[in-house]
């Protein structure tokens, strides 16, 4: 009988897994990359207090969902909430690089916000939330 000099070693050897993990890695980082997410896009106000250099129309909404806008230095005029898109495209009309400001009520529910951030997002806006400075202790 022939005896077989070669035997199997039981050792695994890593180097392949290695490879493998590290074309994985460099996968997953440039997809990562690549892929942007479906979000809004909000600008978010300094604490510092600053002068705008675009002209800047103010949407308000009250603890009572009541909706105001007001454009440039122009007195805030009560809207329904169906107008403020038609208001804010016009103001857009008068001036393309404008900033929107909304200031929101602390009580006012997170969904009549997103509902006009989602405005601004369909016509493409750019948005600020303005929040109140810092209370000094």
């Amino acid at each position: 009988m022939l005896k077989r000099r070669n035997k199997i070693s039981p050792a695994f050897s890593m180097a392949s897994m290695t490879d493998v993990i590290f074309l994985l890695l460099i996968f997953f980082m440039i997809t990562s990359t690549v892929v942007s997410p479906n979000a809004i896009k909000v600008l978010l106000p300094q604490g510092k207090q600053q002068t705008s250099a675009k002209p800047l129309t103010r949407v308000i909404i009250d603890k009572d969902l009541n909706y105001f806008a007001a454009f440039g230095n122009e007195k805030e005029q009560a809207l329904a909430e169906e107008d403020l898109t038609f208001f804010l495209q016009s103001s857009a009309l008068k001036e393309p690089e404008m900033y929107i400001a909304l200031y929101a009520d602390e009580s006012v529910p997170y969904r009549e916000i997103v509902k006009v951030l989602n405005i601004a997002n369909e016509n493409q806006f750019k948005m600020v939330l303005a929040t109140r400075p810092p209370e000094k202790k």
